[in-house]
């Protein structure tokens, strides 16, 4: 199998669009899945009773394959890059929604209960001792998130979208495997790349760590 360099070298102004629009695709559906998983694991790590129900069904949603939710979404939001972002979304929230529930377990009760001994009102203490204890477990999950989100923006091909996904389609639509390649190459350096930007922002969100270190 041989890879066609003339070809890499007349289409970079496309292949430089199909991967901002890739990754546009994967990062927008991470951002709301954090949105949307933020206040809900709270939910579910305060109040136990819909810890199961949001967890189960965070995996429920899971199950359903790629392509079944996107042809679903058609009705609602059509041949849209919207589309694309709320199926994918929809699979971040089964990793987001977990690791920052656990995330918020870890934190030890005493440090809650140091915090309340203070006169630090509830919503402080998440937003200034919890969460941020809780900062490593949740990027743990944004970083898979994040990777398995790049990986599966492709399918959304079968709906008119997709990113480095079309490479793969006219590849195989023409047997020409330098597309099919090139896209599969830039997938893999796009979820590389993006989980080493992570692992940084991680280290400057938690100089406690460090100093631990």
């Amino acid at each position: 199998m041989t890879i066609d360099w003339s070809w890499i070298g007349d289409h970079t102004d496309d292949l430089t669009s199909l991967t901002l629009s890739h990754l546009q695709a994967a990062m927008t559906a991470v951002f709301f899945g954090l949105l949307i998983s933020l206040p809900l694991a709270v939910v579910a790590h305060r109040v136990r009773p819909l810890r199961g129900f949001l967890l189960g069904l965070s995996n429920v949603l899971f199950t359903i394959p790629s392509i079944a939710i996107f042809v679903l979404l058609l009705p609602v939001s059509g041949l849209t890059r919207t589309t694309t972002v709320i199926g994918l979304t929809v699979y971040t929230l089964v990793v987001l929604l977990r690791n920052t529930v656990e995330g918020l377990d870890s934190v030890p009760a005493k440090t809650k209960e140091a915090a309340k001994a203070m006169g630090t009102r509830p919503l402080r203490t998440l937003l200034t001792v919890e969460l941020p204890l809780a900062l490593p477990v949740i990027m743990a999950g944004v970083r898979i998130a994040t990777v398995m989100s790049i990986s599966l923006v492709s399918v959304a091909t079968y709906i008119g979208d997709g990113g480095l996904g079309q490479l793969f389609t006219d590849g195989f639509q023409r047997d020409f495997p330098t597309p099919v390649i090139v896209g599969v190459v830039l997938t893999i350096l796009l979820a590389v790349v993006a989980d080493a930007l992570l692992v940084a922002l991680q280290y400057v969100l938690t100089p406690w760590r460090r100093r631990r270190a």
